[in-house]
């Protein structure tokens, strides 16, 4: 099976950004992709390199909604599993949301960004409200697909919640800039997690030069034993294919050992405050 990661800039124009990403599906299904997954904030420019003012509420859009709804009639159409990433409002508050639609073309769920940072260029926490769905794991017709949103990959429990829910697949949709973090870093820590959880990890990332942040790309792939098996370049728009085969995590060291050899009770006892202080 083929999993397919969008790497596209976006502009302010943001009709013209989901005209680009519906074109990209069409591509991606033209190649026998039966997943595709777009970067964070895809089809808008990234708000939060802007200190948020006034309503910024105004930025966002309902789920379901009109770019849910163009793109579900895509995934219909061509019988793929997409995964979109988007300013989401939610009656007062706003989230940083990923619908999954099915390849039936039906909106299956969505997750939401739980963890919300604020640092110079990417002052989330005064557009985002922390998320409420949980670390849901979708079962679609091409496999058990979990999300996590950007930030949410930096916590080894959210991606070791979404193993323990049976996940064979995490996608990350991100926003990752050049020069954030020291070379082979993220590939590293989506390699540790897809080899400790027995999962693909498949991190897609923004490209593109926006006001004071400059997106990477470098969206890559990665099997169950932590092995990249596929990069897209750097600063370039683009569409990365891996091809995948999500019966092979049953098979991973995770699944029949680290997951089989978990003590959580005693997890919870070592970070419970209480049992620190009997000490």
């Amino acid at each position: 099976m083929k999993v397919a990661l969008v790497q596209q800039h976006a502009t302010t124009d943001k009709s013209d950004n989901v005209r680009r990403g519906l074109t990209a599906v069409d591509e991606a299904a033209a190649n026998s992709a039966a997943i595709v997954v777009f970067a964070e904030l895809a089809f808008e420019p990234f708000h939060p390199q802007r200190r948020a003012s006034g309503d910024p509420s105004r930025l966002a859009e309902r789920v379901p909604g009109p770019t849910t709804e163009a793109f579900s009639e895509r995934a219909g159409q061509h019988g793929i599993v997409l995964v979109l990433n988007l300013y989401e409002r939610d009656g007062e508050r706003t989230f940083d949301c990923s619908p999954v639609i099915d390849a039936d073309g039906r909106l299956i769920g969505r997750t939401r960004m739980i963890h919300i940072t604020d640092y110079a260029c990417f002052h989330e926490q005064g557009y985002y409200t922390p998320g409420d769905t949980g670390a849901p794991v979708y079962d679609t017709r091409h496999g058990r697909i979990g999300v996590a949103i950007c930030y949410d990959r930096h916590y080894p429990e959210y991606m070791r919640a979404l193993a323990i829910a049976g996940a064979d697949l995490v996608v990350v949709p991100q926003a990752g800039t050049t020069g954030e973090w020291p070379d082979g870093l993220y590939e590293a820590e989506m390699q540790v997690a897809a080899f400790q959880n027995g999962y693909y990890t498949a991190l897609c990332n923004r490209v593109g030069e926006e006001e004071c942040l400059t997106f990477s790309g470098e969206s890559f792939v990665c099997a169950p034993d932590g092995c990249v098996i596929a990069r897209a370049p750097a600063a370039e728009d683009c569409i990365l294919y891996a091809d995948v085969d999500l019966s092979t995590a049953a098979l991973s060291h995770a699944r029949r050992l680290f997951l089989r050899d978990r003590r959580p009770h005693l997890y919870t006892e070592w970070i419970n405050p209480a049992a620190v202080a009997r000490r």
